[in-house]
């Protein structure tokens, strides 16, 4: 996929069924070379990662980006291990405050590369959505497919 000279490694599809996102931010990814030769095969998953802020910095955690398969095995990185988010520390005191609100957390929503070949990461400030919260989103999602569908019987 691509889109405005971006390519999409993977996104965290689960993350808009289950949260609520209130704002977004981009944030650049601190990888070992291994790890970039592997994101370029497409090899990553954003499913149950999550971002947290540890000593002014922050973190990308549980985000799995699997081994480079042609390493030969003794230079290649750990999958699951804490990633570096690069950001600007006022950017990170401004998540800071807001995450500190109930309820919020940062959830990673897309992996992808620049035009420039650049490995970034964006951020979704969420808060969780009920069972009954996904139930409506689902219901609407369906009154639109349908509605889509008699529109286009209708021409």
């Amino acid at each position: 996929m691509e889109s405005k000279g971006i390519i999409i490694i993977t996104s965290n599809k689960k993350a808009y069924h289950d949260y609520h996102i209130v704002d977004k931010i981009e944030a650049g990814l601190e990888l070992k070379g291994t790890e970039v030769k592997s994101l370029r095969a497409g090899h990553a998953h954003l499913k149950d990662s999550y971002a947290r802020i540890r000593n002014g910095e922050m973190f990308l955690l549980k985000a799995h980006i699997s081994p480079y398969k042609y390493s030969g095995g003794y230079d290649n990185h750990e999958p699951e291990r804490d990633r570096r988010l690069l950001l600007h520390k006022r950017e990170i005191i401004r998540l800071k405050r807001n995450i500190e609100t109930k309820g919020m957390t940062l959830i990673p929503l897309k992996l992808y590369f620049t035009k420039t070949g650049i490995v970034k990461v964006e951020l979704g400030i969420v808060k969780g959505k009920r069972q009954y919260d996904k139930r409506v989103a689902i219901a609407e999602k369906d009154m639109k497919r349908e509605i889509e569908r008699l529109r286009k019987d209708q021409y």
